[in-house]
């Protein structure tokens, strides 16, 4: 019948958001063993590839995480000397969020630990599929 659809078949949004949240749990839990969480990762990674920081609000477009959520999470980062704020040299009424050596160092560790997980995810997946994934991702986005 027309306008029906096989309920049989999950949505492919849904499906897509299962498998993002399955795949964040399980790298969460390997990311809980250096005592970070994925989006502290995120943050991290955010920054580094900044070299004269960010504004939050850069920030947080770069994440996508809400501003009061980055708020908290950059307070906590800043607390463990992960994250410092400072002015901008271009201008000073701008604060900026850089990465520290600490965080630097944090970072490697933890980047060692998503590789290790993309790489067992991927052992599980055809590189077709992998390729699909990134062709639909890039279609979506551009």
């Amino acid at each position: 019948m027309a306008g029906q659809r096989d309920t049989r078949v999950p949505d492919l949004v849904d499906l897509l958001t299962r498998a993002q949240r399955a795949l964040a749990r399980d790298l969460g839990t390997r990311l809980e063993e250096e005592g970070a969480s994925v989006d502290q990762w995120r943050v991290l990674r955010a920054l580094v590839t900044a070299p004269d920081g960010r504004s939050m609000g850069e920030l947080a477009v770069a994440v996508e995480i809400p501003h009061p959520t980055l708020t908290r999470l950059v307070d906590g980062l800043v607390d463990a000397a992960l994250l410092f704020r400072g002015h901008s040299p271009q201008d000073r009424r701008r604060v900026s969020v850089h990465i520290s050596e600490l965080g630097r160092t944090k970072l490697d560790r933890l980047e060692a630990l998503a590789a290790a997980h993309e790489h067992s995810v991927a052992e599980r997946l055809s590189h077709q599929a992998v390729d699909e994934l990134s062709a639909l991702l890039r279609s979506l986005e551009g």
